[in-house]
């Protein structure tokens, strides 16, 4: 669903949840009631689907979520590689649990972007920056969605 499909399908006063796939970590970040400011929330260590599922709805249900928003990681040139296809795959399972709407954001270099944002501005060491940093990357592909949605 594009941008302005997900706009209009969110109810008044809902969170948009922001995920950094990853196949060991998911990160999260949770918007507040006006989706404006995103904040980072927690890491997600994966499981398996059934504990990986359970925790999500936990987050939604705690949060007051109404939509999720999934970093696509593109290739450079901006085609859709093997992990794109996996967090296309991961949308869909999570949307048969929670029947939440859904887009994608174009989340490349949001990484690279947090973890020089965590060593050149924080300061951060690196051991905690592996703590904080896929949280970190599901804050800004959630801020700049967020961005954009409040231009739409």
């Amino acid at each position: 669903m594009d941008i302005k499909e997900f706009k209009s399908s969110l109810k008044a006063y809902k969170a948009v949840l922001g995920f950094d796939y990853g196949d060991k970590r998911l990160g999260t970040a949770v918007s507040d009631l006006l989706l404006m400011v995103a904040t980072p929330y927690k890491t997600i260590f994966r499981q398996n689907q059934k504990t990986d599922m359970e925790e999500i709805k936990k987050i939604i249900a705690e949060k007051e979520v109404g939509g999720i928003v999934y970093g696509l990681p593109l290739q450079m040139n901006g085609e859709e590689g093997e992990t794109a296809a996996k967090v296309r795959a991961f949308a869909e399972k999570v949307y048969d649990h929670t029947h939440l709407p859904y887009a994608f954001w174009d989340e490349r270099l949001s990484s690279a972007a947090m973890e020089n944002f965590l060593i050149k501005e924080v300061d951060m060491n690196r051991k905690r920056r592996k703590e904080v940093l896929d949280a970190s990357a599901a804050g800004y592909i959630l801020q700049g969605f967020l961005d954009a949605l409040n231009r739409v």
